[in-house]
Parts: C-alpha cells; sequence; structure tokens
C-alpha cells in the first residue's frame, strides 16, 4: 500500500496517487523514444501475416452494423405496429444493436467476428426473435448461413452478413421504449428479467467492456499486445 509523500521542508502532505485493480502499476513513466520506435518495428514484423484488419475492412464492418441497427429499429416498429400499440409510442419505441467482446475493445482481428446484442423493449417477445426478426434477416441478400440457437445456454442467432460472421444474442429490457443513450451498465434494468436476457447483458456488463476503454491513455498500445499474444499463439500451435 502506498505512503503519503510529504515535500522536504514542508509539513504538506501529498495523497496518494489513484490507481485501479489490485496493485499498483509497475512504472507510471511515459515510453521512451526507443521503446515507440521498437514498438512501430514490431507492427511492421507482424503486418505482413495479416492479422491487422485493413481500413476498408473495418468501414465494411461499421457499414454492416448500421443495416443491422436499422433492421433493428424496423423490425420492433412491425412488431408494435402488429400489437396496437399507440401510434405515440410506435414513433419512438427504438431498439438498437451492441457490440462487445473483442469487436468492442477494438482488439478484433482480421476475419473475426462479431459478438451484437438487440436490445428491445418490453413488448417484444424472445419468441419474436426468434421467429419475425429470423425471417426478416433471410429476407436480406447479403445474409448467409443464418442459423437460430434457441436453446442454448445464451440464446444466439448467428449469420454471415456481407462476408462477416456475427453473433447476436437478445435482451428484453422491461421498458417502454429503447432509448439511443441507453446506458446498460444501469443496474435497475436488470429488474424483472429472465435468467436468459440477464445472461445475454453479461457480455455488455462485463468490466472489461468499459473499464479498458475508459481508462486506458493509448488504446493503440493495448491492441498491439493483444495482437502480438495472439501471433504468439499461433506460432506455438505450428
Amino acid at each position: 500500500m502506498p505512503f503519503p509523500v510529504t515535500t522536504q521542508g514542508s509539513q504538506q502532505t501529498q495523497p496518494p496517487q489513484k490507481h485501479y485493480g489490485i496493485t499498483s502499476p509497475i512504472s507510471l513513466a511515459a515510453p521512451k523514444e526507443t521503446d515507440c520506435v521498437l514498438t512501430q518495428k514490431l507492427i511492421e514484423t507482424l503486418k505482413p501475416f495479416g492479422v491487422f484488419e485493413e481500413e476498408e475492412e473495418l468501414q465494411r464492418r461499421i457499414l454492416i452494423l448500421g443495416k443491422l441497427n436499422n433492421l433493428v429499429k424496423e423490425w420492433i416498429r412491425e412488431i408494435s405496429e402488429s400489437k396496437n400499440l399507440p401510434q405515440s409510442v410506435i414513433e419512438n419505441v427504438g431498439g438498437k444493436i451492441f457490440t462487445f467482446g473483442s469487436y468492442r475493445l477494438g482488439v478484433h482481428t482480421k476475419g473475426a467476428d462479431i459478438d451484437a446484442l438487440c436490445v428491445a423493449p418490453r413488448h417484444v417477445d424472445r419468441s419474436d426473435f426468434f421467429t419475425s426478426f429470423y425471417d426478416k434477416l433471410k429476407l436480406q441478400e447479403e445474409v448467409k448461413d443464418l442459423r437460430a440457437v434457441e436453446e442454448a445456454f445464451v440464446p444466439v442467432i448467428k449469420l454471415c452478413f456481407d462476408g462477416i460472421e456475427i453473433d447476436i444474442l437478445f435482451a428484453r429490457l422491461a421498458l417502454q421504449t429503447i432509448p439511443e443513450d441507453l446506458d446498460l451498465r444501469d443496474d435497475s434494468l436488470l429488474k424483472n428479467l429472465d435468467i436468459r436476457c440477464i445472461r445475454s447483458l453479461n457480455g455488455m456488463r462485463k468490466p472489461t467492456s468499459f473499464c479498458v476503454l475508459q481508462f486506458l491513455s493509448d488504446i493503440s498500445c493495448f491492441y498491439t499486445s493483444f495482437v502480438l499474444k495472439l501471433f504468439i499463439a499461433i506460432l506455438l500451435t505450428q
């Protein structure tokens, strides 16, 4: 445990610097110029092995997720109309696709899949997700290898959307509408949810999904370390 620091010739005591985790960091010093040069050399060494995603593929992922998000909103609106909800509710019913896992953290590698979560309001049932939404996905030309695993521990729809593999979980919240700025870290959202919805939300609510992004000053270093670890694992299996 760090002790307060007292400056010489002064009675003023400085509080210990705050840190996250069980132990304090080994060093708070910024990287030296040589460290930055070596890191860049490491990146250049890894590039020929195809572990880094090109900007074009990254933009394609963003475009696909946008299309999927629009499909979810359109589907939830259709469900709302079929259940005769008031027009005022239908116009603002919302619905949203969240991402989690390696893609959310920005450490996914080339060709990796995307873990996604479909969040719907209280009048949309899980059965709707595995029937009408599944049927809606089947109608999309870009969707291939569509399959539903409804009886899994965490029920999921798996698909390949324009060449990108996506696993979509489902969670129904006890809300009339799903706002765009919904924060899934709010514990009150877990009230009155069935266990399958809670399990589906776990991926988004894991501390790593938020803490890593919030507290790292340079996410690119985290990404490089992750890719290096993966590359070493591949070498060891060959």
